[in-house]
């Protein structure tokens, strides 16, 4: 005691020093040990932000039976069908898969396994197209086997491109929904050039779509181009808009490249909480074991040679809708 203050000592330490000491401890421990910044191509990305992407990843990256490398880079997973991300819904546990529908348009032959024709007045090249290889992935010959879907694997690049985790495979909504109800101009403005030609009656089945494939040149990582069959019901000034999409897409920022790529996409609810490209959600069952949807497109067309299109048609089936890739004349989800 002296000079009326009090200082405890015990064994030799002064707790008035020791005090400052163990919360700098304790402090140093917290922002080390729950949070850190890490270097991920050049971009600093926290810990945590990293753990709750792996942990998507992982639930949207199923085991697969066997992997096959794409030239383009891509791994395509081969996954036993049962276990592929829609089924984790709740509501599709005991769905039964349909390897092909029901019903079809009469005008449309559903090939079975195997069971390709050869016309000897295509070429080699065309035969290949429709025996099945016109996606980069199959260029080694490699095939997902019977009973299992291939599925483009999602990687931490993919996703820290999006602008958040929740962003992730997800259109993203820059227009407003109070326009004309009768015409579908869903992206009007913000730079946004587009061409649509639509019809609109008030019973709809089915629609089919030959879309010619281009890989055309893309400046922004955020910028995109795509030519897709488009089917919609529902109002636009409203939040009830229903929307079925699919075709070929060029989006370095889903896909972090430049390639043209067959992608579907669907939304309940006018793109704000519902719906994802490809296979990134539940929504879309894969039924097909030779098109991955999210792989590249090849071969392409260019300008005075050969052209090359893939068609598509969206059918209604009782209660569920079918899309039909009529490249290999099978359908691929419904």
């Amino acid at each position: 005691m002296g000079n009326g203050g009090v200082v405890i000592r015990k064994r030799g330490f002064s707790f008035q020093a020791l005090l400052p000491l163990l919360l700098a401890f304790f402090s140093l421990q917290k922002v080390s040990g729950l949070n850190y910044t890490i270097n991920v191509n050049n971009r600093q990305v926290s810990s945590l932000r990293l753990e709750r992407i792996q942990r998507h990843l992982n639930k949207i990256n199923k085991p697969p039976v066997i992997t096959i490398q794409s030239p383009d880079g891509d791994i395509i997973d081969c996954v036993h069908k049962r276990k592929q991300p829609a089924l984790d819904h709740p509501l599709l546990k005991n769905h039964k898969i349909q390897r092909k529908p029901s019903e079809m348009p009469r005008s449309v032959k559903v090939l079975k396994e195997g069971e390709e024709g050869r016309d000897s007045k295509r070429s080699k090249e065309e035969d290949d197209i429709i025996k099945g290889a016109w996606q980069m992935w199959h260029i080694n010959g490699t095939r997902c086997p019977k009973g299992t879907v291939p599925i483009r694997r999602s990687t931490e690049h993919d996703v820290l491109r999006a602008k958040s985790l929740f962003d992730f495979g997800k259109k993203q909504r820059k227009f407003s929904l109070h326009r004309r109800s009768d015409a579908p101009d869903v992206v009007s403005g913000n730079g946004h050039e587009h061409a649509i030609a639509y019809t609109g009656t008030q019973e709809v089945y089915g629609a089919r779509a030959t879309i010619n494939v281009w890989d055309p040149s893309i400046q922004v990582v955020n910028e995109f181009s795509l030519s897709q069959i488009w089917v919609l019901s529902g109002s636009f000034d409203g939040s009830d808009l229903n929307s079925i999409e699919a075709g070929w897409q060029v989006s370095p920022e889903l896909y972090g490249d430049s390639r043209p790529r067959l992608f579907t996409y669907w939304t309940s609810d006018s793109y704000q909480a519902t719906g994802c490209y490809n296979l990134l959600c539940s929504g879309f069952i894969q039924t097909n074991s030779r098109i991955a949807i999210g792989a590249a497109i090849s071969p392409v067309s260019s300008f005075s040679t050969n052209q090359y299109d893939i068609t598509i048609l969206i059918w209604k089936v009782h209660n569920h809708i079918a899309l039909f890739q009529n490249q290999s004349n099978r359908t691929f989800v419904h």
